[in-house]
């Protein structure tokens, strides 16, 4: 074998290597982002795999191993308009053992376009804000089957019991007060990510909170 076929097949593409591991493009590209694949861009600005850690990944899959299992993307979606509060939600989860992929938005709208775009694992949202608020947001949800399987927390500073009773504010719906609980979000979020992980490696799924 030539140098030049050795180089050649010591990586590949973002596209060959979700099909190799059996995984949508997006997924392959979260899995670069977060390290989980070794790779590097080209001087014209495509991304490139080693074809070595995508064979590893390959390897463990197979194995059943937990360790890919563990390692593949969750992700969080925070809706809060308050900026600050927004950078703190952000700072806080990028310190989590999961290494989410985390997301933001600014109000209802915003977050249901992203959703429209990509569902994430779990949705982490305010109700009162500018625009569409979390009441109307949450009431739409139900009508895009897309969002089925996320699991849904709200974090407000509103009364609970009120927000409990509101006619747009679907049942089961775990509520949490502010000041932010990060510690309970902390808790709730891994227990969605855990049982993400036992559905993706064929065990038993624990019972997600909605």
């Amino acid at each position: 074998m030539s140098h030049q076929d050795q180089v050649l097949k010591s990586y590949c593409t973002t596209r060959e290597a979700s099909k190799r591991l059996g995984v949508s493009l997006r997924t392959a590209q979260l899995w670069v982002e977060q390290g989980i694949l070794e790779a590097w861009k080209t001087h014209g600005g495509h991304r490139r795999i080693c074809r070595d850690s995508v064979e590893s990944l390959v390897s463990k899959r197979e194995q059943n191993l937990p360790g890919i299992v563990a390692g593949a993307p969750f992700e969080i979606l925070f809706v809060e308009d308050d900026e600050t509060l927004r950078a703190l939600y952000l700072a806080q989860a990028r310190l989590w053992s999961m290494k989410p992929c985390l997301r933001s938005a600014r109000n209802g709208y915003d977050a249901l376009v992203q959703m429209g775009q990509h569902a994430p694992d779990l949705l982490i949202t305010d109700l009162h804000m500018p625009n569409m608020d979390g009441f109307e947001m949450l009431h739409t949800l139900p009508t895009i089957p897309s969002l089925t399987f996320m699991s849904i927390l709200v974090v407000t500073g509103l009364d609970p019991q009120e927000v409990a009773q509101h006619p747009k504010f679907p049942k089961g719906i775990p509520i949490l007060p502010k000041p932010i609980p990060f510690d309970q979000i902390h808790d709730h979020a891994r227990r969605c990510w855990i049982s993400k992980v036992r559905r993706s490696s064929g065990g038993h799924p624990l019972s997600l909170v909605r």
